[in-house]
């Protein structure tokens, strides 16, 4: 069914939205918007319901709040859309289920709702950022007609992008597990799964399940369409099988028929073909290879070329907040990593600068959970100076010492911390703000910690604008 034609299909259709958040609004005003009798069924009571509220005073929604009641499925309703955050168990999903209700996440609706191109990406780690770079790097394909939109789990409603497109276009969507999972009608063009680690095992249930979730990206695939898959994970997936063309991609490999990197040249390689050196690229870190190669192998795939592969990749400062480069300064290379808010985070950034020539000047410490912080010293060898703030900064400061660091300052505010690790670095440094600790005790979260440090750095670069 063509999308003008669905649309049209479901003028004065009872349609059921469970569940609210960004996502549930944006799906009842979309549906509303196509002429549905929309019914919204939130569990928050009214009375704590914004959301809700706003409906039924802005949008003349109807809203049941305050309860799931199943007898609310009595009524003649065409379908239900949940909200991904919802599990399957929730009696009113499992009843609809029984009763032969069809149940679509949001990004089902967007592809029904759309002619457009549809690239998803999924995965445990890395997907915000490749979606991120897809985007970019599309920007600058000059061989594309029409435009390329991003959206889904990034945090912008699929159906806000989805009902913008034309045919000549391209939705690029973040997906989870969440959105997947019993995803029955969904079928994008391109499909890419960066990775599998254990995740959302307490929504899902068990590993199998986590990725069977995510194995439902291609279930709808044909020969005509694309599978990026990591040829590194091959024992994850088992005897699944997918009817799409699937094209692997490799970051340790020496060569594969797809998109593999040469570790030994450190170049970018399609097939035999070099795409780009690493050299070019601004985006630090092995785990950002596997992003890279997943993005330029569906630049391949829609043809564009390396030349614009490289410009769009080469530009890419990386997702706010996540490993971001901000700016160079006097040859200091500055870098924002605020949302790191744990160990596991802080390693992944400190192991991203390992390189012969690297040196580090970490700005580390924020509010102290009481957790032990020992195991990022096995990760600190080419950190040479430290700017410690928050509750925390006592316990990185002792961190600091046992690993022999005697360059360590303190700082109230991260406008100090900045040029403190400014004063203690060296032409050739990377400066990078990666707290491993939550930011509550002197931010309200981590969102306005980095962005106070990116102005700070900005005041720094341009002191005249102050």
């Amino acid at each position: 069914m063509q999308a003008a034609e669905w649309r049209e299909s479901i003028r004065n259709k009872k349609i059921l939205v469970l569940g609210l958040a960004k996502t549930g609004v944006s799906v009842v005003k979309h549906l509303q918007a196509l002429g549905a009798i929309v019914t919204v069924n939130d569990f928050k009571p009214l009375d704590e319901n914004k959301e809700a509220q706003s409906l039924i005073d802005e949008n003349n929604a109807r809203v049941v709040a305050g309860s799931h009641p199943v007898s609310l499925l009595d009524e003649d309703f065409a379908f239900m859309v949940k909200n991904p955050g919802i599990p399957y168990t929730n009696p009113m999903v499992v009843r609809a289920l029984e009763i032969g209700l069809p149940v679509y996440t949001d990004v089902e609706l967007a592809d029904k709702m759309t002619d457009a191109t549809i690239i998803g990406i999924t995965g445990s780690n890395g997907k915000t950022t490749t979606t991120s770079l897809v985007g970019e790097m599309l920007s600058h394909a000059s061989n594309l007609e029409g435009q390329s939109f991003v959206g889904g789990n990034i945090g912008i409603p699929s159906l806000d992008i989805a009902s913008q497109a034309s045919e000549a276009d391209r939705l690029i969507l973040e997906l989870s597990s969440f959105q997947l999972m019993g995803a029955s009608e969904f079928k994008p063009h391109i499909a890419a799964i960066t990775n599998i680690y254990g995740a959302h095992l307490d929504y899902h249930g068990s590993m199998e399940e986590y990725i069977s979730a995510k194995w439902r990206i291609t279930a709808n695939q044909t020969s005509e369409d694309y599978l990026i898959l990591n040829a590194d994970q091959k024992s994850v997936f088992g005897e699944r099988q997918t009817n799409a063309t699937i094209v692997p991609f490799s970051s340790t490999s020496q060569q594969i028929d797809g998109a593999w990197y040469d570790q030994a040249t450190e170049k970018f390689m399609w097939h035999e073909e070099v795409v780009l050196d690493r050299r070019d690229l601004l985006l630090p870190g092995n785990h950002n290879v596997e992003n890279m190669l997943v993005t330029m192998a569906v630049g391949k795939l829609l043809g564009v070329s390396n030349e614009d592969i490289k410009a769009g990749l080469a530009q890419f400062h990386g997702v706010k907040h996540r490993l971001q480069f901000v700016a160079e300064i006097d040859g200091r290379r500055f870098y924002n990593d605020s949302k790191a808010t744990n160990n596991d985070a802080t390693i992944t950034a400190l192991d991203s600068f390992m390189g012969p020539n690297d040196r580090v000047v970490w700005l580390a410490g924020g509010l102290d959970r009481g957790n032990t912080i020992d195991e990022l010293g096995a990760h600190m060898d080419k950190v040479h100076a430290m700017v410690l703030s928050g509750e925390s900064a006592e316990k990185f400061q002792a961190l600091g010492q046992a690993k022999g660091i005697t360059a360590i300052a303190k700082a109230e505010w991260i406008e100090d911390a900045v040029q403190k690790a400014l004063d203690l670095s060296n032409e050739g440094d990377i400066i990078l703000l990666s707290p491993a600790s939550a930011s509550w005790d002197q931010y309200p979260n981590f969102e306005n910690r980095g962005d106070r440090y990116i102005k700070a750095i900005e005041a720094l670069a341009n002191p005249d604008s102050l």
